[in-house]
């Protein structure tokens, strides 16, 4: 019986060390090669124009008394070259940061966006950029070559975890909003085909303690959950928001924000177009160019489709289209997307009259 005694605590912890053994043993044993197609991420965005980093006072009369009224529909919002919001509705409001200033279109670190209610939807290459890039693009980062992707009403990623060596895996996860942030719970963990959830309880440890978040961006660990603050992942310009709601619907994760604020719908000047962003109030600032009392709807030139927009290229895509003057002395403009710049026009697309 002594030695019976002896022997028991000594085969659990042999037993222990072995499980852990494994788990830093999988990858080398059958998953060194990692996922299919490493993620590749694109050039990094050109610099604002010239025109958005230089001083330009702003004479006093046009200073800003007021915020400007924002209302976007059926907008793909380029945060880069590559990544994009799919902006369904949005109203909110454009602040600048320095107090009477103009928004200034051509330098997005200078202003807010703050939006009341929206809906907006990203799809498997927007989340893949989004995660590779911006919250988990920096040396020695816990987690890369994430590809992200709906399945059915939850979402699977797939990737490699860092952790003395790299551990290739597949997580299926639910959705929520938890106080602001998307949770993402996992319910399966694959690693080489072995319960990755059973596996991590079985050595006591879990996500929060695996992965070191210090560095990451708008993102957090709670157990096994991921918790990614839907604001502080995104690159400028700054917005605030609350997200109330995030579900899958179709092929995107939907964000829905209300910020319980109510603001009261406005009112297009042309409400038939489909696609389009409308600015009234406050002072905008486009180039050398200063609207004082905004009222200026921008209008896809192509409504076959979302109207493409990607602010740091708003010049190229004004200089492409064309505009017209209201009886009100609004603006109406109408711009290409940022995809057809260069193309031919496409069937239906409106542009200028000839001269």
């Amino acid at each position: 019986m002594p030695q019976s005694r002896v022997w028991k605590p000594l085969a659990i912890a042999t037993s222990v060390a072995t499980v852990l053994f494994s788990l830093l043993l999988l990858p080398a044993c059958c998953c060194v090669r990692g996922p299919k197609t490493p993620f590749v991420a694109p050039p990094p965005p050109a610099p604002p124009p010239m025109i958005g980093t230089q001083p330009m006072p702003t004479p006093t009369e046009a200073e800003a008394h007021e915020p400007t009224q924002t209302l976007m529909r059926n907008v793909d919002f380029h945060i880069d070259p590559t990544t994009i919001l799919k902006i369904h509705s949005m109203r909110g409001e454009m602040v600048a940061k320095t107090p009477g200033g103009p928004v200034n279109f051509d330098n997005k670190n200078e202003f807010i966006m703050r939006i009341d209610r929206a809906t907006i939807g990203m799809d498997s290459g927007g989340l893949d950029q989004l995660m590779n890039r911006y919250v988990f693009g920096y040396e020695g980062a816990p987690l890369r070559d994430l590809h992200v992707e709906p399945h059915g009403k939850q979402l699977m990623q797939s990737g490699i975890m860092h952790k003395v060596v790299d551990i290739p895996f597949t997580m299926w996860a639910d959705v929520s909003a938890s106080n602001g942030w998307i949770r993402i719970h996992p319910t399966k963990i694959s690693i080489c085909g072995i319960n990755g959830i059973g596996l991590l309880k079985a050595v006591g440890q879990s996500m929060e303690t695996m992965l070191d978040l210090s560095k990451a961006k708008g993102v957090k660990a709670e157990k096994n959950d991921l918790l990614l603050n839907p604001t502080a992942i995104l690159p400028p310009p700054q917005i605030e928001a609350h997200l109330s709601d995030v579900k899958i619907e179709g092929n995107e994760l939907v964000q829905f924000f209300d910020a319980g604020r109510h603001l009261p719908d406005l009112v297009l000047p042309h409400p038939e177009e489909k696609n389009v962003m409308y600015y009234r109030g406050g002072t905008l600032r486009m180039g050398k160019l200063l609207m004082v009392g905004a009222d200026m709807e921008v209008v896809d030139a192509d409504p076959s489709d979302p109207f493409d927009f990607y602010l740091d290229q708003y010049n190229d895509q004004l200089a492409a289209g064309f505009d017209r003057n209201q009886l009100n002395y609004g603006l109406e403009v109408f711009m290409r997307d940022y995809n057809d710049l260069g193309k031919p026009l496409r069937p239906g697309e409106r542009h200028a009259p000839p001269p």
